[in-house]
């Protein structure tokens, strides 16, 4: 699992600041999360390949967090794209991308799939074979929701030593990855914990954007590998937090810590702060292991 931040500022962008946007890697997918102003420009500056991104995710209707959308959707269309593209989003996205679609006599080539939101409850929005998508309702301005993307519990691995030792052919290598019991080329049954390794540890990953204070998120999210969590102000500004229906550092750490989330990753920071520091050294008196969202930065879970 891998995640690269485009843009975590809040608000408007600035000179070396980007608003919202990120890339999750996760069972050979390509999930673009949010889609501020200039996430085209920061995908080609981290050579994303534009035509390995089959689904957005858009956590609400502010312009920090998909005002990128409509130039990335037509330059897609210059690329001329042909896979299908899904955005899921709050009810309204599909007609403000096709509005402007429509002004500019920019019809896509390839077809566009909107998945429109609009439950107050958390609900499965993708699933495969490998991964499951979940809604995280928060607390806003406006409607918007949070994203917990799960790996499925994968296949056994084949310890081929062990395999190899035993006498089984390579034809029951599918049944043993299925944790299978098999016949050996004697004729011996073999059981499956002696000729393979348990399946690596599912990860999985929760976006929670902007949102107030919100402990009823916490079920949906128990036990996350990792937590991105907004947090927009320091505690010398606290007092605006429930005003503009956002959070400050300790309060994105509690919920870390209530969650038991194994990474909390602050972001969405407020551009009134110059030293970033001060979110992990506030939030860190809450949640042990705090790391910061910067413009650029990889982060690899394994």
């Amino acid at each position: 699992m891998r995640l690269t931040i485009l843009g975590c500022y809040s608000a408007t962008p600035r000179t070396l600041g980007n608003t919202t946007a990120q890339i999750l890697e996760i069972c050979n997918h390509m999930f673009l999360i949010d889609c501020g102003e200039g996430t085209q420009v920061q995908l080609r500056k981290h050579k994303v390949k534009f035509n390995r991104i089959k689904h957005i995710f858009i956590s609400h209707l502010h312009g920090d967090h998909f005002y990128g959308l409509a130039g990335l959707v037509s330059t897609f269309r210059l690329l001329t794209r042909e896979a299908d593209l899904h955005i899921y989003g709050p009810k309204g996205i599909k007609e403000v991308i096709t509005l402007q679609m429509k002004l500019a006599d920019s019809w896509t080539n390839y077809k566009l799939c909107f998945h429109e939101l609009s439950s107050t409850e958390s609900q499965l929005i993708f699933e495969d074979d490998k991964v499951e998508v979940y809604t995280i309702p928060l607390e806003h301005r406006i409607y918007t929701n949070g994203y917990l993307f799960k790996e499925k519990k994968g296949d056994r691995r084949i310890n081929i030593d062990a395999v190899q030792e035993a006498n089984i052919n390579t034809a029951y290598f599918r049944k043993l990855k299925q944790g299978f019991d098999v016949t050996n080329e004697d004729g011996v049954l073999i059981k499956n914990e002696a000729v393979t390794f348990a399946p690596k540890k599912a990860k999985s990953y929760a976006f929670c954007s902007d949102t107030i204070y919100r402990e009823a998120i916490v079920p949906i999210i128990k036990n996350v590998d990792v937590l991105y969590h907004e947090s927009t102000f320091l505690e010398a500004h606290a007092h605006l937090a429930p005003k503009t229906k956002h959070s400050t550092a300790k309060e994105a750490a509690s919920i870390a810590k209530q969650a038991n989330a194994g990474t909390l990753i602050l972001g969405h920071y407020s551009s009134r702060y110059p030293d970033l520091e001060m979110f992990k050294t506030e939030a860190k008196t809450v949640f042990t292991n705090v790391k910061l969202a910067e413009d650029g930065k990889h982060f690899h879970f394994s």
